[in-house]
């Protein structure tokens, strides 16, 4: 298979100074510190001292990941319980990674929030979520979301940079420095059933997702029992050389809208729904289930079933969640 196939296992606090935590990351954000591959950050920009203390074991910790060519590869994504890929900006993709049964030593690069990702992390009991910046006029929604915001500051040593890197591909969080332990698998409060496949489905040796100016692909590994995962036609691999393979893909149709923010450039962030309905494909063991999709609120977590209802089942291991915008998937 080319390499080692990893992903094969699976399993309040309130922030210090909400004000200052807006004021001094729109510090580094008028530096360039958002969406654009060619954006620059200002590594000295002055950040609020955070204190850790009263992190709660239970907490999951989401960390915004990097996905454009010179951020590759990537460092921790195997690690992940939960990967979910989403458009941004010019028709790119970024990651939203999910930690609940094990911390690694290291996760990145880290980017840079958007306002859907607040939506989609309500399904979880305050997480902590590291991320680099966001555009200024989100910042007041993030520091009164129910999660712990966590991005780089001047008294955390949490954040490391990659000097054989350029920036802003180079900043990496360290999980360690930020919860004490893992949460553990009953922090994952997604509304994912695993178990027996079920019955029926379609034999399929690969899937592939396109954004305008990105793409995911996914092939079936027999052997490894997993999926490969490629990223723009390339191989997708973890820092250390080996494949990035989950378990289970799914490809879920949602309405993406234009948010209310704007990055740096001027461009509307695209919106992320995951509050609602749909359809979806669920990949698993080398087949593809037509299933729906349904998220009540945003306090909770994501259902997916057959035809007739019942649940469907996903293959013990690694998620990853594609998101695709049901006005132009086929």
């Amino acid at each position: 298979m080319g390499g080692q196939v990893v992903g094969m296992r699976r399993g309040t606090h309130r922030r210090r100074g909400g004000a200052l935590l807006t004021a001094a990351v729109a510090v580094s954000l008028a530096a360039g510190c958002t969406a654009g591959p060619g954006a620059k950050e200002d590594r000295r920009a002055p950040q609020p001292e955070r204190s850790h203390s009263a992190a709660g074991s239970g907490s999951v910790l989401a960390v915004k990941v990097d996905n454009v060519r010179a951020a590759r590869p990537q460092t921790g994504l195997g690690a992940a319980d939960v990967v979910y890929a989403e458009p941004v900006e010019g028709g790119l993709s970024r990651l939203m990674a999910i930690y609940a049964t094990e911390l690694p030593e290291k996760v990145g690069p880290v980017r840079s929030a958007r306002e859907s990702d607040l939506e989609l992390l309500r399904q979880f009991d305050r997480p902590t979520l590291a991320f680099s910046g966001a555009q200024s006029k989100l910042l007041p929604l993030i520091d009164s979301a129910p999660l712990r915001a966590e991005p780089p500051g001047e008294g955390s040593d949490a954040y490391v940079r990659d000097d054989d890197r350029p920036a802003p591909h180079n900043l990496y969080v360290r999980p360690g420095r930020l919860l004490p332990k893992a949460a553990g698998a009953d922090a994952l409060a997604t509304g994912f059933h695993y178990g027996e496949a079920p019955e029926g489905g379609r034999s399929v040796s690969s899937r592939t997702v396109r954004y305008p100016s990105a793409s995911f692909a996914f092939t079936w590994s027999e052997s490894g029992d997993r999926w490969l995962v490629s990223l723009d036609g390339t191989p997708a691999r973890t820092a250390d050389g080996g494949r990035l393979a989950p378990a289970t893909v799914i490809v879920q149709h949602v309405n993406v809208r234009q948010s209310d923010f704007r990055d740096f450039r001027g461009s509307n962030s695209p919106y992320v729904e995951s509050v609602g309905s749909g359809r979806a494909e669920v990949l698993r063991d080398g087949r593809s289930y037509d299933a729906a999709w349904k998220r009540g609120s945003a306090a909770d977590g994501t259902s997916f079933t057959t035809e007739d209802g019942t649940a469907l089942n996903l293959a013990e291991g690694q998620v990853w969640v594609v998101f695709v915008d049901t006005a132009k998937a086929p």
